[in-house]
């Protein structure tokens, strides 16, 4: 797996912040690239922490990620994904009393539905088509936004919004087996990226949101 080397940057203040970062060439051939994508991902799950979180806070989009560490899945999942969040869309575009309810419903039922075994594996965490790329080097991942997490968190956004051939995924379960009900989890995963989408664009992402949301109560 190729990541792009950062060959100099600068923090924001009275200029915008910027980075320069090695270029990636695309591949004339991508023959077996998708095998190796899949595998790639998997090598990235591999690699563990101690706690969920990061060992800072980072962005998805123009969203801060409170990646404070955890030791429980389901309550970093709960309040540094979801709730803050729902918290930050209703500051900004407000939020009626029963979508509320319903996601404090939801909130609620999160230890319960995220109760099976899973341990700090790092992810991407922005993982969409537009974030891998088939360079002269072999598959590359662009534009992280990094921490660590349940691995399951990263395949609802590959599945979101598509753009992942198939021989990706065969090749991911070959060299990483997922557990038994993770298709089940999927769309709660995604709820945090239409959520995220909901704060930055709005429109019908609020309503696909909540419709992920009431089918988990």
């Amino acid at each position: 797996m190729i990541i792009p080397k950062v060959i100099w940057s600068k923090e924001a203040g009275d200029l915008p912040g910027l980075i320069l970062m090695e270029n990636l060439a695309s591949a004339v051939s991508t023959t077996g690239f998708d095998e190796r994508l899949g595998r790639g991902i998997a090598w990235l799950h591999r690699k563990k922490a101690e706690k969920y979180g990061f060992y800072h806070d980072n962005y998805c989009g123009t969203t801060v990620q409170d990646n404070t560490g955890k030791d429980s899945w389901s309550a970093f999942f709960a309040k540094n994904r979801i709730g803050g969040l729902i918290e930050q869309i209703r500051k900004l575009h407000g939020m009626s009393a029963e979508e509320l309810k319903v996601y404090e419903r939801l909130l609620a039922r999160i230890p319960e539905l995220l109760a099976h075994e899973t341990v700090p594996s790092l992810i991407h965490g922005d993982l969409w088509s537009g974030n891998y790329m088939y360079s002269a080097f072999g598959p590359a991942l662009i534009d992280p936004a990094c921490y660590y997490a349940d691995r399951e968190m990263e395949l609802g956004m590959m599945k979101l919004f598509g753009g992942f051939p198939s021989r990706v995924w065969d090749a991911y379960q070959e060299e990483f087996p997922l557990p038994a009900g993770w298709e089940e989890r999927i769309r709660l995963y995604q709820l945090y990226h239409l959520l995220n989408h909901c704060l930055l664009f709005g429109g019908s992402y609020r309503w696909q949101a909540l419709e992920i949301a009431r089918e988990y109560l």
